[in-house]
């Protein structure tokens, strides 16, 4: 389409200059040559008086040096014998007419031009004393016909170029604003049919591709809405089932042995792996929606806090020490909040599975320029091989574990372009440490955003820290 609209403003911009530009040429061509003639016949009639008074020869070659074509040699006079008995015809100048034409105009008794070797010669007849008529001959030479005729035609040229490059130009600028507008349409819509749910389209361009790309990212946003409410739904399917399942694991644990105890523990263990089950069915048949649009994320110091209130409450009857620190003040993450208290809880899940009851633990937030680190520590016995434990499922061990939580854990983090880390916290147990990219990080890579603000492997983990 904008190669269309170029060929068509290149042939209609050709064809009006070249249907302005030729006759334009020629009234030039035409202008310039009645300037060169009347001229001629200016310096002819400068003549005229002379010839009125006398025709003798003295006076007539002074008025003839007098002009400037008469002194470049181009006027002559040529008058005829007065009839009187000794009178001779008298010729001044060079002759460059011919005698046909010079009798011809004497005949008419009018100024009439005729060609001559290089040029034109105009004829003008003038009567003189004797009742006789006289010529004087005008030599125009043909370069003063044509004086900057040539010119005139280059310049002609040179604007109707200009007129067609031009017009070029900005049909192109025309045909890219309704061009580029349409691409990027049919681009984010590719982009979002292949799972891309944060591809939006400027609102820009000509009013129906804004029309169109307002009703695109309306749809868009509803798309990445009715996800995200599928996306909540897991989520709080996890909430509701997993943490009373796992109140419910430890209270199990606690009723001693016996064949009702053994058949209760057995029975809670069949029912956490169904809703691992059910979860990781609906987590991997749905595409990411974090951050899929403008407003998407929420406040980790709030998530952290409203998360921690509940697990407070399991920590305390099990005699556990609990420090929360760096949520005192918002901290906005690109994160639904859905997504964030699945992964805390998780974690924290994980902290009271695998350690025995009295083992300490906390959560730090690390506010960043360009990242967010969420730190989960405990006291416990730590993980043997934390490569295995973060590779998805293969966390499966003795203690039946399936490797969902740190699964849910990763997909938060990498969704923003972090990742998550497992090591040895201070507390001297396991360290879970949780980067979470802000913004994307304007175009760098997780390396360079560490590398700037200062968070490259454990150095987070050096700073001083008070056990719980």
């Amino acid at each position: 389409m904008r190669w269309a609209l170029v060929k068509v403003a290149l042939a209609v911009t050709t064809m009006v200059v070249v249907a302005f530009a030729v006759p334009l040429g020629i009234v030039i061509k035409e202008m310039a040559r009645d300037r060169a003639f009347s001229n001629a016949e200016r310096q002819a009639a400068a003549i005229g008086p002379t010839l009125s008074i006398t025709a003798e020869r003295g006076p007539l070659e002074r008025a003839v040096a007098s002009t400037q074509a008469g002194a470049a040699g181009r006027i002559a006079v040529h008058v005829p014998a007065s009839g009187e008995p000794g009178s001779r015809a008298l010729e001044i100048g060079t002759r460059r007419a011919a005698q046909l034409d010079l009798a011809t105009a004497r005949r008419l008794g009018r100024a009439s031009v005729s060609e001559a070797s290089g040029g034109f010669a105009l004829l003008q007849p003038t009567a003189i004393a004797s009742g006789k008529i006289a010529i004087v001959e005008v030599y125009v030479p043909e370069d003063d016909v044509a004086a900057g005729v040539t010119t005139a035609w280059l310049l002609l040229a040179g604007v109707g170029v200009a007129l067609v490059l031009g017009s070029v130009a900005v049909a192109d600028r025309l045909g890219a604003r309704m061009v580029q507008p349409a691409q990027r349409l049919a681009g984010a819509a590719h982009a979002l049919g292949e799972g891309k749910l944060g591809a939006r389209v400027p609102e820009e361009g000509p009013s129906e591709l804004r029309s169109a790309a307002v009703a695109f990212n309306s749809m868009a946003d509803q798309v990445v809405q009715l996800l995200a409410n599928e996306r909540e739904l897991a989520a709080d399917l996890s909430h509701r089932l997993r943490t009373p399942l796992t109140v419910l694991r430890l209270n199990a644990a606690s009723l001693g042995d016996g064949p009702a105890a053994d058949q209760t523990r057995a029975a809670v263990e069949q029912l956490e792996r169904e809703v691992d089950t059910i979860i990781r069915t609906a987590r991997e048949a749905k595409p990411q929606t974090a951050a899929a649009g403008p407003g998407a994320g929420c406040d980790a110091a709030e998530v952290v806090r409203e998360r921690m209130d509940f697990w407070s409450a399991l920590a305390e009857d099990e005699g556990r020490k609990v420090r929360v620190a760096g949520v005192d003040r918002p901290v906005r993450i690109p994160v639904a909040r859905p997504e964030l208290a699945a992964a805390l809880d998780a974690l924290l899940g994980n902290v009271f599975r695998h350690t025995t009851e009295g083992t300490a633990f906390s959560v730090d937030v690390h506010n960043g320029e360009d990242a967010v680190i969420v730190l989960v520590s405990d006291a416990g016995p730590g993980i043997a091989d934390p490569e295995a434990a973060l590779a998805r499922g293969n966390s499966t061990g003795k203690d039946g574990s399936t490797g969902l939580g740190l699964d849910i854990v990763r997909r938060v983090a990498e969704s923003t372009g972090g990742d998550v880390r497992i090591g040895r916290s201070v507390l001297g147990g396991t360290e879970v440490r949780v980067w979470i990219g802000l913004d994307g990080f304007g175009g760098r890579t997780p390396r360079e955003a560490r590398r700037r603000t200062g968070h490259r492997g454990g150095a987070v983990r050096r700073r001083k820290r008070v056990p719980a």
